[in-house]
């Protein structure tokens, strides 16, 4: 995962946690695609609340190559606001380097 995704998943990770439930759709996905294994799953889903789920998937993310955002994108089938707010702000991100100038 790119620094930029992973800046935006920290920034926007209480957020997350508040709008996202990881324990259906989001995880199965994310290990048919093979960016969790079942470990990871076991781990996510050892996990006593919803927001605790999340914050460890966030935690797991980062760390699962390069594919990982997108396929965490494709995973919120049942979250369509999020994506998209998840989409503006990395086009946000990629519009402006860290010291706000924007980009050519």
């Amino acid at each position: 995962m790119d620094a930029r995704d992973k800046q935006l998943l920290r920034s926007l990770r209480l957020e997350l946690c508040t709008e996202v439930l990881v324990d259906g759709v989001v995880i199965q996905y994310l290990y048919q695609e093979g960016i969790l294994t079942d470990s990871h799953v076991q781990e996510i889903n050892s996990q006593t609340t919803s927001q605790r789920k999340t914050m460890m998937l966030l935690d797991i993310l980062p760390t699962r190559g390069p594919k990982a955002f997108d396929a965490f994108l494709d995973s919120l089938q049942e979250f369509p606001w999020v994506k998209d707010k998840l989409m503006v702000k990395r086009k946000e991100m990629t519009v402006q380097d860290p010291a706000g100038k924007a980009r050519i």
